[in-house]
């Protein structure tokens, strides 16, 4: 099905690894220890997003007074300790399998590299990957492109000779913007 591309892009949460409502999770615990609170559909319109932004976004509802960056990092170091448990690969890991030795393939993700490094590491996925990019990796992470062309960049293949596998409207964004094509994994 997918032997017209040279390179396949895989996001990370939500599209092989079920870890979305775990970061769920850890927003709700960060948050109640400052009384905030946020909106569930309005930070999955996010996803795909850096961690911070998220952070922003949720700050901004809550007319808070807080720095973002510290307040992503609070929940990326409670979510580094609730994931490893948690988290499992999701069914597109078989398509992963299927293609490992037959074309590069590479993870463009959202989350920042330490995080996506440890998941991919433990599950035993991390050596299917040619490459991962994480929002830490580049300047302007998804919608921007940046993340899928460094991904084809690293793959050593050109952008339109790729597909991404995503599960968010950031992610299709970012394959529209770096000219690939983009398979959305909610519709699957």
């Amino acid at each position: 099905m997918y032997d017209r591309y040279e390179g396949l892009i895989f996001d990370m949460d939500g599209t092989i690894l079920d870890s979305e409502p775990t970061h769920r999770l850890a927003w709700r615990e960060v948050l109640k220890g400052y009384g905030m609170h946020f909106d569930e559909q309005s930070v999955v319109a996010l996803n795909g997003a850096p961690v911070w932004q998220i952070a922003r976004h949720i700050i901004e509802m809550n007319h808070a007074e807080l720095d973002p960056h510290r307040l992503a990092a609070e929940k990326t170091a409670l979510v580094s300790q609730m994931l490893p448990e948690r988290v499992q690969p999701l069914p597109l890991v078989e398509v992963v399998k299927t293609w490992y030795g037959r074309r590069p393939m590479a993870v463009g993700t959202g989350s920042d590299s330490h995080l996506a490094e440890m998941l991919l590491t433990r599950l035993g996925l991390r050596q299917y990957f040619t490459a991962v990019v994480a929002a830490d990796h580049v300047s302007h992470p998804k919608p921007a492109p940046d993340t899928f062309l460094r991904c084809a960049s690293l793959m050593g293949v050109a952008p339109e000779k790729c597909v991404v596998f995503e599960d968010a409207d950031f992610g299709l964004q970012a394959a529209a913007a770096a000219g690939m094509d983009a398979v959305d994994v909610r519709q699957q």
